[in-house]
């Protein structure tokens, strides 16, 4: 296998079987997708927004927005694959009202990707960026690590994988900031050329908040009935909760 990026090994690594249960909640939370106006905010590679899609009826519309472009380059051949209309736009969650986006009934933000904003400010911003782009009583739909998944259970987490031409090292340390993590990938992916293992480094920075101040961030940029679930199928949260669940309505 010749190297391609980081986002080609993302998708390789991500466990399919969780998009399909973040569309049964986004259903279970708002009911048919069927002509609705969807975004799936920090799209990736594009699972999700395709699913959505494949539940338009010919009347709506799904937008996928992510900060990257090798991912976003993923996400149009997944769409093209699966014959789904979905529109693809690369931009910042800090930025959604700089992007060509008709009022929206619905948007969504999983796979834990708000935890990528490492100060309250930037969340806040993110949740009034939102707000904009959604039509009035639009819903938001997100996720985040819970404060025990950050501070009990990644510091110190080891996960390797490999494969017969490529392997994969992970391993998460707690951050200087409160309730942060650091997550250092390393991709070994073989060159022929080299005659051995080329390596893809990178780290990542999350963090997440108490679940209050998640709710006051929300209500500061105009959002109401303020929801929380500790799963995908909206189970109580408990003190060992791994990923928060969030639902708000633009008020």
């Amino acid at each position: 296998m010749m190297y391609q990026t980081f986002a080609y090994y993302y998708d390789l690594l991500m466990d399919k079987s969780l998009y399909q249960q973040w569309l049964d909640f986004t259903e279970q939370r708002v009911g048919a997708l069927a002509g609705q106006q969807i975004l799936d905010l920090a799209c990736g590679t594009g699972d999700l927004a395709s699913l959505y899609a494949q539940r338009q009826q010919g009347n709506g519309q799904v937008y996928g927005v992510d900060l990257s472009e090798e991912m976003l380059s993923l996400a149009s051949q997944r769409v093209a694959n699966d014959q789904v209309d979905v529109t693809l736009l690369q931009g910042d969650f800090r930025q959604l009202s700089q992007l060509d986006l008709p009022p929206l009934d619905l948007v969504t933000c999983y796979d834990d990707s708000l935890c990528y904003l490492t100060n309250l400010s930037d969340l806040t911003t993110t949740f009034k960026q939102v707000a904009q782009v959604l039509a009035p009583q639009g819903t938001f739909l997100f996720d985040l690590h819970s404060l025990y998944q950050v501070n009990e259970v990644f510091p110190g987490y080891m996960y390797n994988y490999r494969e017969e031409d490529w392997a994969f090292m992970w391993a998460s340390f707690a951050g200087e900031a409160s309730n942060s993590v650091t997550h250092d990938l390393t991709f070994f992916v073989w060159d022929d050329a080299l005659g051995g293992y080329d390596a893809l480094n990178e780290t990542h920075h999350e963090r997440t908040y108490p679940l209050a101040t998640v709710e006051a961030a929300l209500q500061t940029a105009g959002f109401t009935q303020i929801q929380t679930f500790g799963g995908f199928t909206g189970e109580a949260i408990t003190a060992a909760t791994p990923r928060w669940f969030v639902q708000a309505q633009r008020g």
